[in-house]
């Protein structure tokens, strides 16, 4: 039986008892992307919970116009970063020293003699203060070490649309960081 025909059965029905194949079905995947926003187990598995009451909740709203597993997976990506904008300050305060790790980032930009520190508040200032979209899809290409192409599976978009989103961030954070009295490399808009 497909995803699609199960739901119609749940909506239909009130047939709760067949919302366990889904769980069975989704729990690990959906665990592990609330996994890879949080880094936390505890916290992951507080969001899968809450996800899957918040997903059978809205299984009427599902009308079919894409698969079930893209719906799903919007779904949680959204609560995802929903969550995370809520617990910014908390959450990225700490994770934001890896983010400090992207190899496009030296010790210093300067040329000659004259070199700028690259600043650990300041980066997590500026993540803090990117758009939720723009933060995730940094921390997966430069955190998270994703692809284009499992990015691209990821929010079910082409792989032009993918290297426009990454480009149209970094270019965000370049501007909101060098808005800050340090001023930034070249080098990071030009980063693949």
């Amino acid at each position: 039986m497909t995803d699609e025909l199960i739901i119609e059965k749940i909506v239909r029905d009130s047939d709760t008892a067949l919302f366990e194949i889904i769980y069975d079905k989704y729990s690990s995947r959906i665990y592990n992307q609330c996994y890879a926003f949080t880094k936390n187990e505890d916290e992951a598995k507080d969001l899968t919970h809450d996800l899957f009451i918040k997903l059978f909740l809205k299984l009427k709203k599902f009308n079919g116009n894409s698969k079930f597993s893209t719906w799903v997976f919007r779904l949680v990506h959204n609560h995802c970063i929903n969550h995370v904008k809520r617990n910014a300050s908390s959450k990225y305060e700490t994770r934001c020293f890896e983010f400090f790790e992207i190899p496009v980032f030296d010790d210093a930009y300067g040329s000659g003699d004259e070199t700028i520190p690259i600043s650990r508040e300041k980066i997590c200032y500026v993540l803090d203060n990117l758009s939720p979209e723009d933060k995730s899809i940094l921390l997966l290409k430069y955190q998270e070490h994703y692809t284009i192409l499992d990015i691209q599976k990821k929010f079910n978009i082409g792989a032009s649309a993918v290297k426009m989103r990454i480009k149209r961030a970094r270019e965000r954070f370049v501007k909101l960081y060098s808005s800050h009295d340090y001023s930034v490399s070249d080098e990071l808009l030009n980063a693949s």
